[in-house]
């Protein structure tokens, strides 16, 4: 167990640091506007995902699909419109401004469960996310002064509407929803089709780049995510992702040389010690009865 413990590790900081390029890809790309990025990202996506399910279910794919029902339907509108938010934050503001706001969706997801769900908010989980949505409000304010706030407000948008569809997995915890992120996927290739009127036609160049980076990135992370849950716990799992956010904003800091606002950075360095901390605080919980229960 202790192997496959550590493979998880190993692959988890692999794959959340191939998926922090996905700043750099973007601004790599020369000829598309963020609909006709969402559109190839979304198909590499999806041509991944499918392998990946046909794999696991072989013969009963389609079934799967079938089994997820209303839930999986919603899930996918709300994976869908935290993709092309995302996608179009990532255009709109700095990586770092975009990334450090959107790691806020595990104090987002605890907010919406509180009210929508009735689970409790301990306390320390409460001072935890009122210090992580200070450093928010501490980027916006830079956003605000800049002219870009909109990017940030995108970058919400895809916190809050990932957090919706966190909250329909848990809500529907006894069915296997894995394949809502396959009709997610198919929902961002076709409404990303239907704003562009069927205006898809971009450099091979940057159409290789969004193949690459929903096909291969994203469709590894999944790959990734399947093996690590069944090996480590959530808040392991959520811990690593900090990477992504972490390493984003330095690619583009590196190669292309966007440097971040003094209050951005300060704001998004507040945010991931908050994430960071209530990370922690989840694993050390879960040890801790994990312990109780074994005596």
């Amino acid at each position: 167990m202790n192997s496959k413990k550590n493979l998880s590790i190993l692959l988890l900081i692999i794959a959340t640091t191939g998926i922090s390029f996905g700043g750099l890809i973007i601004r790599n790309v020369n000829t598309a506007d963020a609909w006709q990025v969402a559109f190839y990202r979304g198909l590499g996506f999806v041509i991944s995902f499918i392998l990946i399910l046909i794999y696991r279910y072989k013969s009963n794919f389609i079934k799967s699909i079938k089994n997820t029902g209303y839930y999986g339907f919603i899930g996918g509108i709300f994976l869908m419109i935290a993709n092309v938010f995302f996608i179009h934050s990532l255009t709109s503001t700095t990586i770092g401004n975009s990334l450090f706001t959107v790691s806020s969706i595990p104090f987002i997801t605890s907010i919406l469960a509180y009210f929508i769900l009735k689970e409790k908010i301990k306390l320390q989980t409460l001072i935890i996310m009122i210090f992580a949505f200070s450093g928010i409000s501490l980027m916006f304010k830079s956003g605000i002064a800049s002219n870009d706030y909109f990017g940030n407000l995108l970058a919400l948008g895809c916190a809050i509407s990932f957090s919706f569809f966190l909250l329909i997995l848990r809500k529907s915890r006894d069915l296997d929803m894995m394949p809502a992120s396959l009709i997610g996927g198919i929902m961002i290739v076709l409404v990303s089709f239907i704003f562009k009127k069927g205006d898809i036609d971009i450099s091979f160049h940057d159409i290789l780049y969004c193949i690459f980076w929903g096909a291969i990135l994203n469709g590894f992370m999944n790959i990734v995510f399947i093996f690590s849950t069944k090996h480590l716990f959530a808040s392991e799992v959520s811990f690593f992702m900090l990477l992504e956010f972490c390493l984003g904003p330095i690619w583009v800091w590196i190669f292309l040389d966007e440097l971040l606002r003094l209050e951005t950075l300060i704001g998004g360095l507040i945010v991931m010690l908050c994430v960071a901390l209530y990370s922690t605080s989840q694993l050390l919980k879960i040890r801790s009865y994990s312990k109780i229960n074994s005596t």
